[in-house]
């Protein structure tokens, strides 16, 4: 196993749970049901790739570059895709409307994912 894999995997999960819970409770009476539905979004997305990054840890030891590449690609897409729809749902609670900016980024960290997914794949076809 990689440990720089697994240790952004561990506190990705974490920030996952926390952003869960936060939106569950704390966000419940600040946001609108749509607000919420797309904080929601985002932390599934994240919940799903910190379990890509974990998996992708137990194939880490086959120094494969795709491996890496992949772990990039869903760093990065977390980032972009979770963190834009979390400031984009509460922007309006924060009076931050000047974030519009961000709904593009939103899809570029989803093609980051997208692309994670092929090179995982890429990855394993390339494996011995």
């Amino acid at each position: 196993m990689n440990k720089q894999i697994v240790v952004t995997g561990a506190l990705f999960g974490m920030v996952a749970v926390i952003t869960g819970a936060f939106g569950a409770h704390a966000l419940k009476s600040l946001l609108a049901p749509a607000q919420l539905e797309i904080w929601h979004t985002a932390v599934q997305y994240q919940f799903y790739h910190t379990f890509a990054l974990l998996f992708l840890s137990t194939f880490s030891r086959f120094k494969n570059n795709y491996i890496f590449t992949a772990y990039w690609l869903f760093v990065f897409g977390i980032i972009l895709f979770s963190g834009s729809l979390y400031l984009l749902s509460l922007r309006s609670a924060l009076g931050w409307n000047g974030l519009m900016w961000l709904g593009p980024v939103t899809p570029v960290g989803g093609l980051l994912f997208i692309s994670g997914w092929i090179t995982l794949a890429i990855a394993g076809l390339r494996n011995k």
